[in-house]
């Protein structure tokens, strides 16, 4: 047993310190439209956000673990000092993130740290990478930016002039949409745990599968299981740490939205990250997806050039174009020194 746990010691520790970060990370995208639209205290947050996070991981978050576990480097290669590395990388750039109180997509660093370890090995699959993981980064983005532009500029109002209740602030303050709004609020944190946890959660099952010598899937998913029941509880204490400053920046850094657009981008945003997880396995950022909705409702509100001078929105794009590199860099030239 011994011989067993001294080679998984350190990878563990660092998928727990990372899902702490996650959980720091992904409170934001789950919370801060509640919390922007005041139905919400922040002391409530960190305890339900667990709870629905780890509901996500066990239900929902087996294909995203076989992606990350097996489909972009091959399971052999998940060693414990590759694993180390992985983890490492991805931390580092996710505890820069939350520091400056951005939220970043750890399932983007968490892959090009798969990538850069990978390719640093020469096992990458491009294929994976290229035509199926990289598309959907992109165009899932695209759809929520749309959906809630769309939405907001045109559905609501028209809407709203067909059934003035629904401009009045009674219904914008009724118990029932606030109690629709964190519904969608714990459907976004559900999401989450679907396609997020497998980032700390599938890196050590492909770890420990090799240290027990299992191959095949079937031995796998145990496993997963298994390390998914030690890494989500980590989230809560992530959110703990981090997740107010977080929280507080992305609800109400770019645009102060109501219950009803608040509700709407909440079921939007998971809706589309559920579709990612189940249908396609593909590691996915819910922050960029949050974050592109909320940047689609500034500007329906505000205007193009308003919304692109705030600056949380310039630090949003800085932060989302930087630390994904920085995971790859760093784990491919750790990767490069220490093999």
């Amino acid at each position: 047993m011994t011989e067993l746990l001294t080679p998984l010691t350190l990878p563990f520790l660092l998928a727990m310190f990372l899902a702490i970060n996650m959980g720091g990370s992904g409170t934001a995208p789950a919370f801060s439209a509640a919390y922007g639209s005041r139905v919400i205290r922040l002391a409530l947050i960190p305890g339900i956000f667990g709870i629905m996070v780890l509901l996500g991981a066990i239900i929902a978050g087996k294909e995203v673990s076989l992606t990350l576990g097996k489909g972009l480097l091959d399971q052999e290669f998940f060693t414990p000092k590759g694993t180390s590395i992985i983890l490492a990388a991805v931390a580092a750039s996710l505890l820069v993130a939350n520091l400056l109180g951005v939220p970043q997509s750890t399932s983007q660093s968490t892959v090009l740290a798969i990538a850069g370890v990978a390719f640093g090995l020469n096992s990458l699959n491009t294929n994976k990478l290229f035509y199926e993981i990289l598309p959907t980064w992109f165009i899932l983005p695209i759809v929520s930016f749309i959906l809630s532009w769309l939405i907001s500029k045109y559905l609501l109002p028209t809407l709203q002039s067909k059934f003035p209740f629904l401009h009045h602030p009674n219904f914008k303050n009724s118990r029932i949409l606030k109690f629709l709004l964190i519904l969608s609020s714990l459907y976004v944190a559900f999401s989450i745990g679907a396609n997020n946890v497998a980032n700390a959660a599938a890196p050590i099952a492909s770890l420990t599968a090799n240290e027990l010598g299992f191959t095949s899937t079937q031995n796998f998913i145990p496993i997963i299981i298994l390390s998914v029941l030690i890494v989500a509880p980590c989230f809560a204490i992530g959110s703990s740490i981090f997740g107010n400053k977080v929280t507080e920046k992305n609800g109400e850094g770019i645009v102060t939205v109501d219950p009803l657009n608040a509700t709407i981008i909440a079921l939007i945003v998971s809706s589309l990250l559920v579709y990612a997880s189940i249908s396609k396995g593909i590691p996915t950022s819910l922050v960029q997806l949050n974050g592109a909705a909320f940047i689609a409702i500034s500007i329906s509100k505000k205007g193009w050039k308003e919304t692109m001078q705030n600056k949380t929105v310039k630090r949003f794009f800085s932060v989302w174009a930087i630390a994904p590199i920085f995971s790859f860099l760093l784990s491919y030239f750790l990767i490069r020194i220490f093999n």
